[in-house]
């Protein structure tokens, strides 16, 4: 733009509950037998996600991270987390003491389990086979009861549905914390319990209540919402660029004595560069190149305003190009908000008597390299459009021959970055041009887009526009 610039299962936004060791510290017989920590600010949404570390707390983020599961055989336990429950690997490594250590997760969770083959003699070894207090919620025990059991999991028993009633308890003056109870309705609590098994013994339970089903359903209500808005916004956007597109020209007037070719390559979908070819008629063409300020939709809506001001008033340009260039900039004023602005390069080249009178808007200078390699900066005649009502402009104007190039440019060119922090700069781009002059408008264009990207490979920054023109001679 011009110038006046640990693990997860996956980055979607799924459902991810973890239980706490702790569940056994809890009072029996009350709902809260098993304790699930809310992470987030929302009930409905973060309270679901684990993963989310609150950015309105001032106190260090704090979650569960790995519960450890004593077992007598890595890989057949692993094949049980993996193959019988659905489990994903975590991790699997070999520390720098010989040890091997391995973690599981389940689909839909953020806490590790770390599967742990103690030595034969230890304290650990007599843990496995145990009743191990961790616990698995799930938004239908009964489905995954079927699934499992299917698999070949034992189960101690088949699942019981609980139902208890409770008085809800006011919270604290000045508490901002999400309630772990999300109805709003009758104060009666209920779930369904199950208990299974792994190869080696160890007993964990699988529940699922009221409170979670619901907010399971109302988070995938609207993720799929928020997927459905992201489509149709991607769709959109598509469409843009389409339209878009169809405003850069479509084709090349001809003329006897000039060579010349064109590109925008946009950094996002839509942006505010533009280039245009006008046909003024008499062998006559006028040249633009604009860098709209911003990025994205806003530049797109301002570089297509500006596009359509250019060609609604360039029957004038041919014998009154100040006056075009003052209506051009009324109408790009008048039709935008405060601080709106754009640079713009405007040529128009006789091709009769081989002579270029132009503008420079507040742009960066053309370059003009002569024949005998001798370069010339085509610099500002006049300020940016847009800004100012009260606006003029001067014309300057050179003569062409057969031989020289012509280059217009933005900054998406000069300013792309390397690995190290330099800028492509003007040299790097008169030295290509130097180097490539003998070929076509078009090759030249390409090899200096190559030398570009060449030199800033990552990601594109900012739109990459240019053109290339060269006088043929009569």
């Amino acid at each position: 733009m011009p110038r006046i610039r640990p693990h997860s299962r996956n980055n979607q936004a799924h459902p991810r509950f973890l239980a706490s060791r702790q569940a056994a510290s809890a009072p029996k017989g009350t709902p809260f037998g098993l304790i699930i920590t809310p992470m987030g600010s929302s009930p409905s949404s973060d309270w679901m996600d684990g993963s989310i570390s609150r950015v309105d707390r001032q106190d260090p983020y704090l979650r569960i991270h790995c519960v450890n599961i004593f077992v007598r055989d890595l890989d057949r336990s692993l094949r049980f987390y993996l193959d019988q429950l659905g489990f994903d690997l975590a991790f699997d490594a070999r520390l720098q003491s010989g040890d091997r250590w391995v973690a599981v997760a389940p689909p839909d969770g953020t806490a590790l389990l770390a599967l742990i083959t103690p030595k034969p003699d230890s304290q650990e070894y007599k843990l496995i086979g145990r009743y191990t207090e961790v616990v698995f919620v799930t938004e239908d025990v009964t489905a995954k009861f079927r699934e499992w059991s299917k698999r070949g999991v034992r189960f101690q028993r088949t699942p019981r549905l609980k139902r208890i009633k409770y008085e809800r308890q006011a919270q604290a003056p000045g508490s901002t914390a999400p309630s772990m109870l999300l109805g709003e309705q009758t104060p009666i609590w209920g779930g369904v319990f199950a208990r299974f098994k792994d190869v080696d013994g160890n007993s964990f339970a699988l529940v699922s209540f009221d409170e979670v089903t619901q907010a399971v359903d109302a988070q995938r209500r609207a993720i799929a919402g928020k997927l459905e808005s992201e489509r149709r916004a991607a769709q959109e956007l598509e469409i843009a660029k389409q339209v878009q597109a169809r405003l850069f020209p479509q084709t090349l007037p001809p003329l006897r004595t000039l060579e010349y070719a064109g590109i925008c390559i946009q950094a996002r979908q839509v942006g505010g560069d533009y280039y245009d070819f006008l046909e003024l008629g008499r062998e006559r063409l006028g040249l633009v190149i604009g860098d709209v300020a911003g990025k994205g939709i806003a530049a797109a809506l301002l570089m297509a305003n500006l596009q359509a001001n250019l060609r609604s008033q360039c029957a004038i340009a041919l014998d009154q190009p100040q006056r075009f260039l003052r209506s051009v900039n009324q109408l790009f004023c008048e039709n935008t908000t405060d601080g709106a602005f754009a640079t713009l390069f405007f040529a128009e080249y006789d091709g009769e008597a081989q002579r270029l009178r132009y503008a420079n808007c507040g742009h960066l200078p053309a370059l003009l390299l002569r024949r005998d390699n001798s370069l010339e900066r085509l610099g500002s005649t006049c300020t940016v459009l847009g800004p100012f009502k009260e606006w003029d402009c001067s014309i300057e104007e050179r003569r062409l021959f057969s031989g020289d190039t012509l280059a217009f440019y933005t900054d998406g060119i000069t300013e792309s970055f390397n690995d190290a922090g330099e800028e492509f700069g003007e040299r790097r781009l008169i030295e290509a041009l130097r180097r490539h002059r003998e070929l076509s408008s078009q090759a030249l264009l390409a090899s200096i887009v190559d030398e570009v990207r060449q030199f800033s490979p990552h990601e594109q920054q900012d739109d990459i526009t240019l053109i290339v023109a060269k006088c043929k001679g009569t």
